[in-house]
């Protein structure tokens, strides 16, 4: 079978690697616009403040790596063309302009996505830049090298990200979002205002509700940034305001979402049954509302690349969806999320609420313990566990992992406030924070009236809750 990968980050790298690990003898060849593969972009800011000494340690593997485990490889080659009629694909050679076509059994769209370009003049401006892929974040370091002031423009987790990293080498950074809340994917408006806090006493300017209009400059030589609310001036400003998926080879032959993200069934094939779609350029089945989403995530797009690779083969493994969950580190704080956000809960029709722990991550009585805030968002109908986040100056990102496997597992408040946790007083109380802050649900509901459905009387148990 002759099996064409068109692109090469994340799904793309580990769609081949999957398919020439279970079959060895597959034609696989790979169109790469790029010289280099599987570019970790989220190691980025940790390489511009130094915690990372070479940006090419943000690889995990090679062109060269790739053709020893069989596949062709065929780098600074642009897709122009794909024909999913004669399973055709018409590719130009970036360097010499020769255009070839190739045939293929078997297609995996791993293209990924883009940075928004959002319309706002002077987008173009040579002092404004871009961040996502290894030549953008080569650029990006030079130039923050001879520019004091920086701007970020989005308040996303590469934006918060970039705004810590270059505050921690010196920099005068200005965050800007057009919302009244940061990382607004991931947390809800409290633990935002605490993040922001938490920046703003680092140095970092953050700038609520100013949506970024226009770039120009002045006679001094410097970027200025026109807002909805006052202009402003920097030396640099890097463009940070989301992805859009890169799939417009395949627009009109397969079904997409609103977003031009390719929609996939349970075993990550399109519409059109011999091409596969993985990573950035697809949709993910999002768990927690059971509905495709578009949530571009290196998580999602390694798992989906090698479920392509597993089933171009055939319906062999079905994709199990996602939760979305994600951590980061700021200043010495660990932020993680799963699932859903309160307000994002409320938004989908849920008829949900949250609780909110605030205590410590174990006993006070120990030599030391961090603070620990923890919102569990649940659906009050069924009782069912929709998302939380984490917030704390101890490690607790594992946490996160923990809610997800609870979310994909349907699991109720009522389940995760009694689910066996080791104590011990090195790691946490008698009942594990976890629990707690599902006691803490249960409690609230049961002031509600609104009892375990397995306690109301005459009332069967919702069916959904005994399956």
């Amino acid at each position: 079978m002759k099996v064409i990968i068109v692109g090469s980050t994340h799904a793309g790298t580990n769609a081949a690697l999957q398919i020439l690990r279970d079959h060895p003898d597959t034609d696989v060849t790979i169109y790469e616009r790029h010289t280099n593969v599987s570019f970790l972009s989220c190691g980025i800011s940790l390489f511009l403040d130094g915690q990372v000494k070479h940006l090419e340690d943000m690889f995990y593997s090679s062109p060269k790596q790739l053709e020893e485990a069989g596949a062709k490889v065929k780098t600074r080659r642009n897709v122009i063309k794909i024909d999913s009629e004669a399973k055709t694909v018409d590719v130009v050679d970036m360097d010499s302009g020769d255009l070839t076509t190739d045939t293929y059994d078997k297609l995996i769209m791993a293209t990924g996505s883009t940075v928004t370009v959002p319309p706002i003049f002077g987008i173009d401006e040579e002092k404004v830049m871009l961040c996502k892929n290894y030549e953008q974040a080569v650029a990006i370091d030079a130039a923050a090298k001879d520019n004091k002031r920086i701007a970020i423009i989005g308040a996303g987790y590469i934006g918060t990200e970039l705004a810590e990293s270059y505050a921690r080498t010196g920099h005068d950074v200005q965050l800007f979002q057009s919302r009244d809340i940061i990382l607004n994917h991931y947390v809800d408006k409290g633990l935002s205002d605490h993040i922001v806090g938490l920046l703003e006493d680092k140095g970092v300017a953050v700038n609520l509700n100013r949506r970024v209009t226009a770039f120009t400059g002045n006679d001094n030589g410097e970027l200025v940034i026109e807002t909805t609310n006052g202009e402003f001036t920097a030396d640099l400003a890097v463009v940070c305001t989301g992805f859009v998926p890169n799939t417009e080879l395949l627009r009109g032959q397969v079904d997409m979402d609103r977003h031009g993200a390719i929609i996939i069934n349970d075993y990550v094939q399109t519409s059109n049954p011999d091409i596969f779609a993985c990573g950035d350029a697809s949709v993910v089945n999002f768990n927690p509302t059971g509905k495709p989403a578009y949530t571009p995530l290196a998580t999602n797009a390694v798992r989906q690349g090698m479920l392509a690779g597993i089933n171009v083969f055939g319906n062999i493994q079905q994709y199990m969806g996602t939760q979305a969950t994600s951590a980061m580190k700021i200043f010495g704080h660990t932020l993680a999320s799963t699932g859903l956000t309160i307000d994002h809960a409320l938004s989908a029709g849920m008829d949900a609420d949250m609780v909110t722990f605030e205590g410590t991550w174990r006993p006070a009585y120990m030599p030391s313990t961090d603070d620990l805030t923890i919102n569990l968002v649940y659906n009050r109908q069924n009782r069912r566990i929709l998302g939380a986040q984490f917030f704390s100056k101890h490690e607790v990102a594992q946490s996160a992992n923990a809610i997800s496997i609870a979310i994909q597992n349907r699991n109720t408040i009522d389940d995760l406030a009694f689910v066996d946790m080791l104590f011990n007083p090195n790691f946490d109380d008698p009942f594990n924070y976890l629990n707690l802050v599902a006691q803490q649900a249960v409690e609230k509901e049961t002031k509600r009236g609104n009892n375990h459905p397995r306690l109301t009387a005459g009332v069967d148990p919702d069916p959904e809750l005994t399956d």
